[in-house]
């Protein structure tokens, strides 16, 4: 079960987030739900198409059991499969 504290580890296919820092200021706010997810990009469903943003240069706002978590990308720029189930 995906809770705050071990967020990092699981998946994030089908989650909403939302972008709330980011090097490009033109993509903060920029939410939706994640479609696909590389070692270095998410592929969001948003209200504007699918969208392609890169992980590493923006935190991420996700919505875990009624809690906002803000995960930093470069947290999370790995493979989902070597992600998935890792020590934290």
């Amino acid at each position: 079960m995906i809770t705050a504290d071990n967020i990092i580890a699981h998946e994030f296919i089908g989650l909403h987030t939302e972008i709330t820092q980011s090097t490009n200021p033109q993509i903060i706010g920029l939410n939706g739900r994640i479609m696909d997810e590389t070692k270095s990009m998410f592929k969001i469903n948003t209200e504007n198409g699918m969208k392609s943003i890169a992980k590493s240069t923006n935190s991420w706002k996700f919505s875990v059991q009624d809690k906002d978590v803000i995960v930093e990308g470069s947290k999370i720029t790995k493979r989902p499969f070597d992600r998935i189930g890792a020590k934290l």
